[in-house]
């Protein structure tokens, strides 16, 4: 055998054992049932398997054109499955077979990937932060090719210029910075109303981080009713009672939200706890929450644990950035839709992939680096794994090795700036006043009727 055939030869088994290191990391997380290698019907191109494991390794190739993206991971997939009958070589029967079922296999992934986490997590010992189990929350807009059936299908925000979008709500756990859960919709979607489906999948014990967005009585109350606890900044957009009498002991923070319609006054204010602080750049912070004890959640705390809300943000510019997700590639709603869902997908796993690996080297959860987890997992697709100049020896080593610089920062963090970046102005105070006799009445004679548990 010539140097050049046994050189390519190398190259080839190689390749194949890195894409069979690939498929054994993947199925790690996938459930035991549900996803079919072998089917009855010999007719079927996309067994259940494949076809998943497609989509999310079509969200993590860096091609530009969706036909490129689908022959790089149809390949990668053939090699994972060397003895097993090749899947279609079409990229809209493999699209249309994914719309088709993508519901029903994202209901049988997402419990699984959640016990995965927790899982691993309660490993790790970051599953609560100072006794709390903290989950953040907050939505973001996913732009759309530009085509009429997307426009018809998902709208625009109402900017002037703006095309159609998507809009996702990301639940994460802060401990370990790993997706919890997401639901996405049109452009105009309620990011509260997607919290509330995803909130039964929540652990008892959790306790919510949001943003100003996340207000409301009927959505706080619905929140408090699951027996859910969280702590919202809020902003001059929320109006709260002081001594409206209802609980016993009225100290200094106590607030109630109440319906400000009459009619809707038939239902029980909420016993709140305003925290107002200041930052270290010296701004003015106002959070609510549902724990009234300042023992088991001092203000101090508070802060602290409200700014790992920050977490969710580091996740979009992951998915938009990092993976290149800021604009869709699919023009029919349909397959944008599932594009997006398989997007956040492949996000997900490639976190479980990694900090189960860093986490088995006594690392910890938040050290992942998204940016040096997607590199390796590129190589593997590619059929060479390097680490620096050498090839790696193991998938396994590459990702525990996958973790954030740990330099320290000398010059300012402050950005340049930049024509389209979004200034928004800081939520004002919230306004709180003292209720009046009429409000005191009202609580009095409704307290008797529902005495406060």
């Amino acid at each position: 055998m010539s140097r050049r055939a046994s050189t390519r030869s190398r190259v080839s088994s190689s390749a194949s054992s890195y894409s069979i290191d690939l498929r054994e990391a993947i199925a790690r997380f996938f459930p035991h049932s549900g996803l079919a290698l072998v089917v009855k019907d010999d007719k079927l191109h996309w067994v259940p398997r494949m076809l998943v494991i497609c989509a999310i390794l079509m969200t993590l190739d860096l091609a530009d054109l969706l036909t490129d993206s689908f022959d790089r991971a149809r390949g990668v997939l053939v090699r994972m499955y060397p003895s097993r009958r090749r899947p279609g070589g079409s990229y809209a029967g493999f699209m249309g077979m994914l719309a088709r079922h993508s519901a029903k296999y994202l209901a049988l992934l997402l419990p699984a990937l959640r016990r995965e986490v927790r899982q691993l997590v309660e490993k790790s010992g970051c599953w609560t932060i100072d006794g709390w189990c903290v989950f953040g929350v907050d939505g973001s807009r996913i732009e759309c090719p530009m085509s009429a059936a997307n426009e018809k299908a998902f709208g625009t925000a109402g900017k002037t210029k703006t095309g159609p979008q998507q809009f996702l709500t990301t639940l994460f756990h802060a401990g370990s910075g790993l997706i919890w859960d997401f639901r996405n919709g049109d452009a105009r979607s309620s990011e509260r109303a997607h919290l509330l489906e995803m909130l039964d999948d929540l652990p008892q014990e959790a306790l919510l981080l949001a943003d100003a967005g996340f207000t409301g009585y009927d959505f706080l109350k619905k929140v408090m009713d699951g027996g859910r606890s969280f702590l919202i900044r809020v902003g001059s957009n929320v109006q709260l009672l002081l001594k409206l009498g209802w609980c016993c002991e009225e100290h200094e923070g106590i607030v109630y939200l109440w319906p400000h319609k009459t009619q809707k006054r038939q239902q029980p204010p909420l016993v709140l706890r305003l925290i107002t602080l200041v930052d270290g750049r010296n701004r003015r912070i106002d959070l609510l929450t549902s724990v009234l004890d300042r023992k088991l959640l001092p203000d101090a705390t508070a802060l602290a644990l409200y700014r790992r809300r920050w977490g969710v943000e580091l996740i979009y510019r992951s998915l938009k950035q990092t993976m290149g997700k800021r604009k869709l590639r699919c023009g029919a709603p349909a397959n944008a839709a599932v594009e997006l869902q398989w997007a956040v997908m492949g996000l997900w796993l490639l976190g479980l992939m990694t900090v189960s690996r860093i986490v088995e080297k006594g690392g910890a959860p938040g050290s992942w680096s998204v940016a040096c987890s997607l590199r390796v997992v590129r190589q593997v697709m590619d059929g060479v794994l390097r680490s620096g100049l050498h090839l790696a020896l193991s998938l396994s080593k590459a990702l525990a090795e996958a973790v954030k610089d740990e330099y320290k920062r000398t010059a300012s963090k402050q950005s340049r700036h930049w024509p389209d970046k979004k200034k928004e102005r800081p939520p004002g105070a919230p306004r709180a006043r003292t209720a009046d006799e009429s409000q005191i009445k009202l609580a009095a004679e409704l307290k008797e009727k529902r005495p406060v548990g």
